[in-house]
């Protein structure tokens, strides 16, 4: 689907660059676009948080030393140390995505498919927007606590001297649609390194990946939310039956409003922390729940964009999207991590809804649409068979 392609181009080649991933200096490069109302007309691409290779690689170096004796000069003896090789020195090979938002450095907007696909897109998406970040550096201990949780078992309760030498990368994407019956979708998919914080001797080095995909509608459509949910099960399942109903608690009770007793949406799957296994096993498990994404959406957003809706219906969205905005400001892991290492402030607010709305102790009539959606946020169900 045309509309998508700012999504699409960056989910569907999820391997679009390889990364070594090596000892962190003090830079960064990230790139975001918005898309919708007011938005950006460009989309940035520095690669794919899909296909970074984990762990540092040390190289051999032959250095040469020359000893003096009192018979003059000795002879240049050779000694070989290891040496971390710095990340810019890295090697990347990219390939760039067949969209036509991916086509040279420029994209003609006024070319008329150009123009009317933007136009299909705007009738459709009140906000969306993509964020591609290769980010590395050092960052404060309270940053490190941010990204890990706090009490993960890569160290997030326990390195607290000095900063943290870091290498990120991941892709984002969030599509808040004008019609209430469409719901909102966003996926995060990044990889994490980091090495030995300073002053701490021997410290361990730690990586891991994270990511997921959650779907926040306002009305519920079962047959939508089962499609949803179930395609996210069929990406778990070619890489371990267990994945899907562990990664659907861990979404449920990620996205909870713990003051408010609800979760944001519906969920999906979510995971974090992830290094239990090979790492390029959990690159492809990675990549496969990137790929889940377009076939989970599309029939959906499909199916519900021209439904129509009354006045009524979009004030209920906009309070939901006022629950969007609580959870993300107060609780969201990515949001604190990049407003803590001093991160793009517009970029790491992207996923924000362009509009939102808050009542007084606003409270739907039992039994409507409304109090079933709340009670679904209230308590979870299962989707996926």
């Amino acid at each position: 689907m045309a509309a998508l392609a700012c999504v699409g181009a960056v989910v569907a080649p999820a391997a679009a660059a390889q990364w070594t991933a090596s000892s962190p200096t003090s830079a960064s490069s990230s790139s975001s676009s918005s898309c919708g109302i007011g938005a950006s007309q460009s989309v940035g691409f520095r690669g794919s948080a899909m296909a970074v290779k984990p762990l540092r690689v040390f190289r051999t170096q032959k250095v040469a030393v020359k000893a003096s004796s009192q018979g003059g000069e000795a002879p240049v003896a050779v000694k070989e140390k290891e040496t971390p090789q710095g990340i810019e020195h890295e090697q990347m090979v990219s390939e760039r995505p067949s969209s036509l938002l991916r086509e040279g450095e420029g994209v003609q907007w006024d070319n008329p498919s150009t123009a009317s696909m933007r136009a299909r897109f705007e009738t459709m998406i009140r906000k969306a927007g993509v964020n591609v970040s290769v980010v590395y550096g050092s960052m404060p201990p309270e940053a490190y606590r941010a990204a890990t949780g706090g009490t993960s078992s890569n160290g997030g309760s326990t390195n607290k001297a000095g900063r943290i030498p870091f290498f990120a990368a991941g892709v984002s994407s969030v599509m808040h649609p004008k019609n209430p019956m469409a719901p909102t979708v966003h996926f995060n998919y990044r990889y994490f390194e980091t090495d030995a914080p300073q002053g701490v001797e021997g410290a361990p080095r730690a990586w891991w990946f994270g990511g997921g995909t959650d779907l926040t509608p306002s009305y519920i459509f079962d047959e939508d939310v089962k499609h949803f949910h179930q395609t996210q099960k069929d990406a778990c399942d070619k890489h371990d039956p267990e994945f899907y109903p562990k990664y659907k608690k861990w979404c449920d009770d990620y996205f909870l409003i713990k003051h408010r007793g609800e979760r944001r949406g519906l969920g999906g799957i979510f995971f974090d922390d992830l290094n239990d296994r090979d790492a390029d096993q959990i690159l492809a498990f990675s990549t496969e729940c990137a790929n889940a994404v377009i076939p989970a959406y599309i029939p959906i957003i499909e199916k519900r964009k021209d439904m129509p809706f009354t006045a009524e219906q979009k004030a209920w969205q906009q309070l939901r999207r006022g629950r969007y905005v609580e959870f993300n400001l107060v609780y969201d892991r990515g949001t604190t991590f990049g407003l803590k290492t001093g991160g793009r402030i517009e970029s790491i607010l992207m996923s924000l809804p362009l509009t939102a709305r808050w009542e007084y102790d606003h409270a739907p009539e039992e039994g409507s649409e409304e109090w079933n959606l709340l009670d679904a946020c209230r308590k979870p169900r299962e989707w996926a068979v």
